[in-house]
């Protein structure tokens, strides 16, 4: 866990509900009333977050006691309790929204992968997820890709050379793009790694011709065009298949033999998983 990105996420986020003052709580509870609360499972899954939600306590009010009864990462089941929480009732309630909201979202991605990570055992194919985040949580949700069992791909646009189809195209063709992103990691004296988006068998038989690069993408590629891909690349390159990829197809195309899958849909469109914070 970053504690800095962590830090500035809580401070943020708190601030965002906060505003001039919690009324309700204000208004209805007394100052010095103590409390304590559970965080109830209510729907089967893997659990994450946990971590977290003992920062957002701490930095609401370090006096609260957390007691963690399930580690990240855990299978939960209906009427599990994860976690106590006991101190100032106020601080609980301030604390109870930014902690469901995160927990809920980190176990929905973590059971997610998680499924996807199972139907994947038995092949070398490792899953990965991609920038498909949502603005300002990323950290978090690709956190929660770890606890369910993924890998986390580039962190954002700064940790790898990713050239997609656009860039290939922006550039004037794929050994264009090649060159030139070898050529500015010279000038800039970094040390990243080279991934590059390909269509086709053609667009690939370029790519291989160039060399240069560390991975390769073979985007919506059909499941006979993705096992000749892999015959060609013959190990010399990572390789990640992409696009149009669902739980349901998910093991045929690691049984082509890739290395990777990266599917968005780990971050973009999951169900959170349902839980509470009920007073004791």
């Amino acid at each position: 866990m970053d504690k800095l990105i962590i830090n500035q996420f809580i401070k943020n986020a708190i601030a965002e509900d906060l505003g001039d003052g919690d009324h309700t709580s204000l208004s209805t509870i007394p100052a010095n009333a103590q409390g304590k609360a559970k965080l109830l499972i209510k729907e089967d899954g893997i659990i994450a977050g946990v971590e977290l939600a003992q920062e957002i306590f701490k930095q609401v009010d370090a006096n609260l006691k957390i007691e963690v009864l399930i580690n990240d990462g855990a299978a939960v089941k209906y009427g599990d309790i994860a976690l106590t929480v006991a101190g100032n009732s106020q601080s609980i309630l301030l604390a109870e929204r930014l902690v469901l909201n995160c927990m809920q979202r980190m176990s929905g991605i973590a059971t997610k992968t998680n499924h996807i990570v199972k139907l994947l055992s038995g092949y070398h194919t490792q899953l990965l997820d991609t920038r498909k985040t949502t603005p300002g949580l990323r950290y978090l949700e690709k956190w929660a890709v770890r606890i369910g069992g993924g890998v986390n791909h580039r962190i954002g646009l700064y940790d790898m050379i990713l050239i997609k189809d656009n860039h290939v195209d922006y550039a004037g063709g794929i050994a264009n793009a090649i060159y030139a992103a070898n050529q500015y990691l010279k000038e800039k004296n970094k040390q990243l790694e080279i991934e590059i988006e390909v269509r086709n068998l053609s667009e690939l038989g370029e790519v291989l011709d160039s060399g240069n690069v560390n991975r390769i993408m073979l985007d919506n590629f059909s499941f006979a065009d993705l096992k000749e891909a892999v015959r060609l690349i013959d190990k010399k390159y990572i390789t990640e298949a992409s696009g149009g990829i669902i739980e349901e197809n998910v093991a045929e195309y690691a049984a082509c033999g890739v290395d990777y899958i990266s599917m968005g849909a780990l971050t973009h469109s999951v169900k959170s998983l349902d839980m509470s914070l009920k007073a004791v």
